[in-house]
């Protein structure tokens, strides 16, 4: 009997941890593929889940941040799908790679062709290549409206507050990780390494030198010998010759 109610007891609580654990989940949201750095670049992946068992998600809109905009924006094409990127005017131009921006993708729009698009109990995601990411934020806010094929509207705009508790309708947020490389640092990790080298060919040059001067160190020595021994030979033959 105790047993049975334990059980009873168990299999309640694990349906309550689902039921708390899957609206967490069961949202619009946005991650990188591998590492979404400061000032960089990334590919990122809106995962968009069919949450209905009547309906298919037929469409979905994502607003890019104003107050961090991508001069870069490109989706990637999804089979099914067709993408429409929408660019506003920026009130203060962007500079990249020396050329300066005056207009930045303030939306991306994917409409499922023909009667087609995400199946209840599926997801789909939707990758869009964007840069450069801004070096002055720790994360992107991404508001997003997903629309189904029964004409309801689920609009994903409500910005997470930290300390608090998850809004009931979440905006995707890409967080930023430190910047990648450092420019200087690689110049003086180059600048070490061609030192490196040069005192190695030095080494190396040097090494033949000395070789070099201790065969004629001895060459001397031996020619000196043999010079002494001759002379002294010339002296004692012409004592020999005298004595004769």
């Amino acid at each position: 009997m105790k047993a049975s109610r334990i059980a009873a007891a168990g299999a309640l609580a694990g349906t309550a941890v689902l039921a708390l654990s899957v609206p967490a989940f069961a949202h619009v949201s946005v991650q990188p593929e591998g590492t979404a750095a400061k000032g960089g670049y990334a590919v990122v992946d809106f995962k968009v889940p069919n949450e209905r068992d009547n309906a298919s998600t037929t469409k979905l809109e994502v607003t890019f941040p104003t107050d961090h905009p991508l001069a870069s924006v490109m989706p990637e094409a999804v089979p099914g799908w067709t993408a429409k990127v929408t660019k506003t005017t920026l009130d203060k131009p962007l500079e990249m790679h020396g050329k300066k921006i005056t207009e930045a993708v303030s939306k991306v729009t994917w409409t499922a062709d023909g009667k087609g698009g995400i199946q209840p109990g599926f997801f789909q995601k939707f990758p869009v290549s964007v840069g450069t990411l801004p070096e002055d934020t720790d994360e992107l806010v991404f508001k997003a409206i997903q629309t189904y094929s029964n004409k309801e509207v689920v609009r994903w705009i409500e910005v997470p507050q930290k300390g608090q508790e998850e809004p009931e309708n979440p905006a995707p947020v890409l967080a930023l990780s430190a910047a990648e490389g450092d420019h200087h640092g690689s110049a003086g990790a180059a600048s070490d390494s061609d030192d490196a080298e040069a005192a190695a060919a030095k080494t190396e040059a040097a090494e033949p030198a000395d070789s070099s001067d201790t065969t004629a160190r001895v060459l001397g020595v031996v020619g000196i010998v043999v010079g002494a021994l001759g002379v002294a030979y010339g002296v004692l033959a012409g004592r020999r010759r005298t004595d004769a």
